[in-house]
């Protein structure tokens, strides 16, 4: 059994965890009794780590399937390490960009059946939607300014799951670029307490 009552796994863009950490140690008081980890992804940039290729067209569906692999090693030890193999239901996904596009991913094609997904300034890779993890919830937080990934991508995303019958919260916010806004980290956490209560 895990010592904690939930696992909150935080899922970096470029660069490493800990500049996800900020926002863990924000959200401890009101998530008590939850573990947070932000392990890094495991392939090195001249920025920080990454979890698949940004050189030429980045959001290219073929490295993202590429990637698979490392991220479901990555994320598969994280939740055998913290006690939580037999309790996905209480294990959550936080990411960001390249983090929240492999989590979307992982969710879609049923391989990660974890209760909760909140995707910052993501997108959802073209692929057939499985129903293998239905009972995930899921909310898409996304910047009307983010000239990166448009915001338009995590509208589509949204109505995709839909579709396929997951419960979806989309949020787009005015003004605000490929980030996490402090009203965007609220959202969140107000989410997660919600649904992983």
């Amino acid at each position: 059994m895990p010592s904690h009552d939930r696992l909150i796994v935080f899922l970096h863009g470029i660069g490493a965890g800990a500049q996800l950490t900020p926002l863990a140690n924000s959200w401890k008081t009101e998530l008590p009794n939850s573990r947070f980890v932000a392990p890094d992804a495991p392939f090195h940039h001249p920025y920080g780590r990454q979890r698949f290729r940004v050189d030429g067209n980045p959001l290219d569906p073929r490295r993202i399937g590429a990637a698979r692999e490392g991220f479901d090693k990555l994320v598969i030890e994280v939740i055998e390490q913290e006690g939580f193999s037999n309790a996905l239901e209480r294990t959550a996904f936080v990411g960001v960009s390249q983090g929240a596009i492999m989590a979307l991913d992982a969710v879609a094609s049923g391989r990660c059946q974890v209760g909760a997904v909140v995707s910052f300034a993501g997108l959802l890779a073209p692929q057939p939607i499985s129903s293998k993890s239905k009972h995930t919830r899921i909310l898409l937080v996304h910047g009307a300014a983010d000239n990166r990934i448009p915001s338009m991508a995590s509208t589509f995303a949204a109505a995709q799951f839909g579709t396929a019958g997951f419960e979806v919260e989309l949020k787009i916010e005015p003004g605000v670029g490929h980030t996490i806004s402090s009203l965007g980290a609220q959202r969140a956490l107000t989410f997660l307490k919600k649904v992983m209560n």
